[in-house]
Parts: C-alpha cells; sequence; structure tokens
C-alpha cells in the first residue's frame, strides 16, 4: 500500500509538472496584454462620459482630464510607472484587478459576487437520478482536469489568435480565504503533493470523498457512484448547525468567524479538507414546485444562493471557487468564486462537462474495496453558534431583498442580427439602454464584460455604455416626425460603434482597466488620488446601474448575480440560434427598480428593434 500510495505521488507530479510546462508553453504563444496609450484612454473616456453629463459638468471635466493628460503632467508620470510595470510583470494589470475588484471587496459573496449558471434540467426527478447523474458529472469534471495537467486540453482560438490557458490549472482545489482588510486565494493543485479528494455536502454535512485509486488512477463513474450512495446513508437527517452558512457573511464579520473556527484542531481540519479539495459538489433536496413561467428563475436562484436557510444554503461554501450543485428535481448548474477565473474559463469546462455526459461510462469499476468517505466534523462553542444565527439571520434578510427574473426569448435569436449584419450582443446592449430608458427615463452607465485572454494572464475588461450615438438613436425612437429609414440608421450606427468598442476592448484598448491602473499607479507611487479621479464625473461613470454579461456557451445555459450597486439591474443573457435566454436581477429594498419591469420592457424594446 505505501509503495502505491508513493507511486501516486511520484506520477502527480510528473502530472503537475507537464501541466506547469504546458501552461508555459501556451502562454508564451499569447503576447502581452498592451498599456493603451494615454491620450486615446482619455479621449474615450470624454466621449464615454459625454451622453451622462450636461454642458456645464462636461465642461469642467473636460479642463480637468486635459490638464490631467498634458504634456509634463501627472497623467504621463503614471503612464510611464504602468510601462515600466508591463515590462517586469506577466501582466500589468491582472494582479491588481483582482486585488481591487475581489479580494478588497467587503460585501457577501452570495448575490454580490459569485456568478451562478444554471444549466436544462435533468429528467431524474428522485434522488436515485440524482445520484447517478452527480457521479458523471464527477467523472467529467476530472476527464476536464486530466486534459489541463497532460497539456491536451484543444487550443482555444478568438478571432483567429490563441487564448492563454493560465487559469485553468488554477480552478482546482483553490478557495478564497476571509481576512480582516482584504482576502487572499490559496491554491493547492500546484502543490507536490495535489490534493485527490472533493468534497460533497448533502443536508449540510460535509463528506471528504477520495476520487483516484491508490495507483493514481481515476475513479470510475460507478466507483464513484457507490461512493455517493454511503455519503447519503451518512446523511438521511439535516445537521442543525449549517457551517457553510458563515462563508455567506460580509467578509470581515466572516474573517473573524474563520479565525475563531480554526482554535480548534478538528474545526482546521475540516476547513482545509473543503479549502484543498480539487471542487465541491453540492447535492441539494428539492424545492417547492411552482409554475413553469417561474421555475427557471427558480432554478437560478437556488444555484446563486441556495433558496435561504430553510432550502438549501446551508449546502454551500460560497469561498470555494468551483460549486457544483445538483439537485433532486433535475435541477443543476455551478456557482464560482470569480477571484481565481471569470465566465470564459467557467464556459469551457462546463462545456467539456456537457460534451463528456452525453457518453457512456467507458471504464470498468475495479473489484477493490474502497474507504469510507470521511465525514468532516466540527466542534460548536457558544461563539460559532453565534456567528451561525447571526449569517442565517443576514443572508436570509439578502435573499430575500433579491429579485430574480429568467425568461426564454422566443421571438428570434443571433441568427437574425447576423443576417442583417449586425452584432448580436451589441444589438442586445443598445436595446438594453433603450429598455432602461422607457422605464426610468434616462440612460445609465452599463458595463458589459469582455475577456482578455489572447493576452498573457488576461482577465477582463468593461465594455461601457451608452454611446453618443446610442443616445441618439433612443431619443428618436418614439419620434414620430422620423421616418423609419432614419430610425434604422440611427440604430445601425449605434450597433456598429458598440461592436467596434467591443473590437477595441477585446485587443487591450479599452479604457476602463487603463484608467483603474492609473490611479492605482498613484497609490503605489504614494501619491494623492489624481484629481480627475475624486470628480463626480468619475463617481457618475462607474457608479454601473446596468451590470451586464454574455454567456459564451452552445447550450441552454442561464447565468445569474446581483447588481453592482443598490439602485441597479443585473443583466445577463445566452444568445442561441433561434431564442435568447435572460436572466435580470434587482433588489427589492430599491423602490426605483424592478425586475420585472425591466424584463417587459426588454421583451418589448427587442421586438420593437426589429419593426423597422
Amino acid at each position: 500500500m505505501q509503495s502505491s500510495t508513493h507511486n501516486h505521488r511520484v506520477n502527480n507530479s510528473l502530472c503537475i509538472d507537464r501541466q506547469v510546462a504546458a501552461g508555459r508553453a501556451m502562454s508564451s504563444a499569447v503576447p502581452p496584454q498592451p498599456v493603451p496609450p494615454l491620450d486615446q484612454t482619455l479621449r474615450e473616456y470624454l466621449r464615454a462620459l459625454e451622453p451622462l453629463l450636461p454642458p456645464d459638468e462636461f465642461q469642467h471635466t473636460q479642463n480637468k482630464v486635459l490638464k490631467f493628460g498634458q504634456s509634463g503632467g501627472l497623467g504621463p508620470r503614471l503612464q510611464d510607472g504602468l510601462l515600466r510595470r508591463a515590462r517586469t510583470s506577466n501582466n500589468w494589470l491582472s494582479d491588481w484587478w483582482v486585488q481591487h475588484a475581489y479580494l478588497e471587496s467587503r460585501q457577501p459573496l452570495p448575490v454580490h459576487s459569485n456568478p451562478a449558471i444554471s444549466l436544462p434540467q435533468r429528467d431524474h426527478c428522485d434522488w436515485r437520478g440524482q445520484l447517478l447523474f452527480a457521479s458523471k458529472l464527477i467523472a467529467a469534471v476530472l476527464d476536464f482536469r486530466a486534459k489541463v495537467n497532460t497539456g491536451q486540453l484543444p487550443v482555444e482560438y478568438m478571432r483567429g489568435e490563441p487564448l492563454c490557458t493560465q487559469l485553468f490549472p488554477l480552478l482546482f482545489s483553490s478557495c478564497r480565504i476571509p481576512g480582516p482588510k482584504h482576502d487572499y486565494i490559496s491554491h493547492h493543485a500546484l502543490s507536490r503533493r495535489s490534493p485527490t479528494h472533493i468534497t460533497v455536502v448533502r443536508n449540510y454535512q460535509f463528506f471528504q470523498l477520495e476520487v483516484y485509486n491508490s495507483d493514481g488512477s481515476r475513479m470510475t463513474e460507478s466507483q464513484i457512484h457507490g461512493q455517493l450512495l454511503r455519503i447519503r446513508a451518512a446523511s438521511w437527517k439535516t445537521d442543525k448547525e449549517p457551517m457553510g452558512l458563515l462563508t455567506s457573511e460580509h467578509r470581515r464579520t466572516w474573517g473573524q468567524a474563520y479565525k475563531r473556527l480554526l482554535r480548534d484542531k478538528v474545526n482546521k481540519d475540516s476547513v482545509r479538507a473543503i479549502e484543498q479539495g480539487l471542487f465541491t459538489l453540492c447535492l441539494d433536496s428539492p424545492v417547492m414546485r411552482i409554475s413553469d413561467e417561474k421555475y427557471a428563475s427558480r432554478m437560478a436562484a437556488q444555484v446563486l444562493h441556495g433558496g435561504g436557510t430553510f432550502s438549501n444554503s446551508g449546502n454551500r461554501w460560497f469561498d470555494k471557487t468551483l460549486q457544483f450543485i445538483v439537485g433532486e428535481d433535475g435541477s443543476w448548474g455551478l456557482l464560482y468564486e470569480q477571484a481565481t477565473a471569470e465566465g470564459p474559463p467557467i464556459a469551457t469546462l462546463l462545456d467539456h462537462v456537457l460534451d463528456y455526459c452525453q457518453k457512456p461510462d467507458p471504464k470498468r469499476s475495479p473489484l477493490v474495496p474502497l474507504p469510507m468517505p470521511r465525514k468532516l466534523y466540527f466542534l460548536i462553542d457558544k461563539d460559532i453558534k453565534r456567528d451561525i444565527e447571526h449569517a442565517k439571520q443576514n443572508l436570509d434578510i439578502l435573499i430575500n431583498d433579491l429579485d430574480v427574473n429568467v425568461f426564454n426569448f422566443r421571438r428570434f435569436g443571433k441568427d437574425l442580427p447576423k443576417q442583417h449584419g449586425l452584432s448580436p450582443n451589441a444589438f442586445i446592449q443598445v436595446a438594453l439602454q433603450l429598455s432602461y430608458y422607457r422605464v426610468h427615463g434616462e440612460v445609465c452607465p452599463a458595463c458589459d464584460m469582455v475577456s482578455l485572454r489572447m493576452f498573457r494572464g488576461g482577465r477582463t475588461e468593461f465594455i461601457r455604455s451608452p454611446t453618443r450615438q446610442t443616445l441618439d438613436f433612443i431619443q428618436a425612437f418614439d419620434d414620430p416626425a422620423l421616418s423609419r429609414e432614419a430610425k434604422l440608421q440611427l440604430f445601425r450606427e449605434a450597433v456598429d460603434v458598440y461592436s467596434a468598442l467591443t473590437d477595441r476592448a477585446l485587443r487591450g484598448q479599452g479604457l476602463d482597466r487603463h484608467l483603474l491602473g492609473l490611479k492605482l499607479q498613484a497609490i503605489e507611487e504614494g501619491l494623492s488620488i489624481p484629481k480627475v479621479f475624486m470628480d463626480t464625473a468619475y463617481g457618475l461613470a462607474t457608479h454601473w446601474r446596468l451590470r451586464t454579461g454574455q454567456v459564451p456557451s452552445n447550450t441552454d445555459s442561464v447565468m445569474c448575480f446581483g447588481p453592482l450597486v443598490p439602485d441597479g439591474y443585473a443583466v445577463c443573457y445566452n444568445p442561441q440560434a433561434d431564442h435568447v435566454h435572460f436572466s435580470v436581477t434587482a433588489f427589492n429594498c430599491c423602490e426605483e427598480t424592478d425586475a420585472e419591469t425591466l424584463a417587459r420592457s426588454l421583451k418589448h424594446t427587442i421586438i420593437g428593434c426589429t419593426a423597422f
């Protein structure tokens, strides 16, 4: 047995070496992320402000921006600092972005940060089908990991250019760790003794499940299924104390509870097992049946936050990078923590899982006894008990405050805009601004995230709207004095300009990450934050009332997350050939916003944009 374990570790180390080498080879095939020219970014920033500000405020901001960028001023000095940083780092922005956007945020991870992807309902409707599918799902994810480890993952391309793969090895055995002022990410996949287990949680109880045999081979679906049956038998009753709820707290509050929790050796051992596991599988109980019309919204909310403390929220460890959710009622999906990776690598993983799940189990199970999955125990003292009770109250308040509206727009999909030479994504973004305008009587700052994986270590960039062309179209849309042809021309111009912004962002020439870099460079040099970033216009321009995202998927999945600001919306969409899936969220505490109203406006607006 010792020899087998030793061989397993040796094999694991070899896999990791190949994995790192493959990642480096792929990284060398993509260029470094460029630092955009300063004058270009400042020019585009002013263009972005134009539709949002009255003329007098725009003139005031323009003077500040021009002063910031003038020769010999602060802007060129900070730009030189970014260029130096770019020459000496893997990526001049990514570490800063992760720290600023994620690790320094103190908001709870559920709703505010972690995106959920809800996938088409499976045809099982009981625990037997749940465990069979969960076994297949685990095998599929392990197969993906094997391809990452051995460098066999097919190279992805965007617009003919290869994409960076640095993030793929980091998806596994990683977890966000809470801290008092900022969090950090714990990565275990690249260690010499890479973990060989996952964690499974059912009825709020966590289990450590080894998914590799002693010779280093992956367990078969049949072996995994047998182990899941054992876990079910050992977790027939719901635990009184849902430890996972602690991870749903405000990050400072959770950080303090985390310290208290780890004082006990048993607790520390259990927490470490969860953090180091390859990923987490959440076996959810069925939820109350509702109308078919609202079921898609209910499924998305279940994946996003678990439905509350009387439902499945205790079956989560929100800090974990990857959490696959499988419900008894056929619902399933993925909840992920973004500090390690945003959507595009996750979409690649899900595409692989869906493809794998269409195939029969390729391996026969060896006739060897398997160790019992290890239940993870927690010692609950009065302080931890109090922490859990507070987490219950706060999470239920947050969940009750979030309105989720998911719908399938069936009139047409991405093929229709393509037939008219229009970008489907730009088409939807312009329609979104018009929808917001019709509900609120004004346009608002909106961010649409795109991937920067064409560059080494690249993460994301924002495409921001509205543009002046979008505002012109919106103001003309309901004007009876304008002809159909004139409105069509304005619509096409708005879509084309947004497409151009998308292309610029994909080439690393977006403005928002560059502006952030300039601000952080000033802080890095110990300087006062430049006045251009203290201006009210900058605060307005970055108060994202529309947080949007397109799901790059070939299946009928729905992504869902909460708004970035209390008076905002989050809108995700997945354009398929002849239909589009949408999710709209808003906070009930804001009297000005309503997810159902915006969703209804969006349906009518999209139809109206094709009535030309």
